[in-house]
């Protein structure tokens, strides 16, 4: 995905045609995933199934739970638009429908945070644009 930026510096996603279910949802808390008719793949925005390169998917609402595959803790800031922020997690993760997605760990003590612990999604809105984030299923 492309970047644009927030008031703050904060880099942003950049919303395309293709991706623009997933970002009205978001909004609404809800996680949409795109699903491959033929495999049953699930997959995030993108124009083709990564599998099978049809086109012919359907967005389809996701658990929106999985768990941390990996994940690093920010520390330095070297984005000015982030110091204030730090330190914060940010996690690759993998959802129950076997996509990984990317996002910060929120509400967790980021010494609590580990490989395989249990996550739901959540969304951060800053200006307008949510940001995919997850917390843990035990700070639920």
């Amino acid at each position: 995905m492309m970047l644009a930026y927030a008031e703050n510096g904060r880099p942003l996603p950049l919303v395309a045609p293709i991706s623009q279910p997933f970002f009205d949802a978001a909004r609404e808390q809800k996680l949409l995933l795109q699903k491959c008719p033929r495999d049953g793949f699930f997959f995030y925005p993108r124009s083709h199934c990564p599998h099978c390169l049809k086109t012919d998917w359907s967005w389809q609402p996701a658990r929106a739970s999985g768990k941390v595959y990996s994940f690093t803790i920010e520390r330095m800031g070297q984005d000015p638009s982030q110091r204030a922020r730090i330190p914060f997690v940010i996690a690759v993760v993998d959802l129950d429908e076997g996509v990984r997605i990317i996002g910060n760990i929120v509400d967790c003590a980021h010494e609590d945070v580990r490989v395989s612990m249990a996550v739901n999604v959540c969304f951060e809105i800053i200006d307008n644009m949510p940001l995919t984030c997850f917390r843990s299923v035990s700070a639920t």
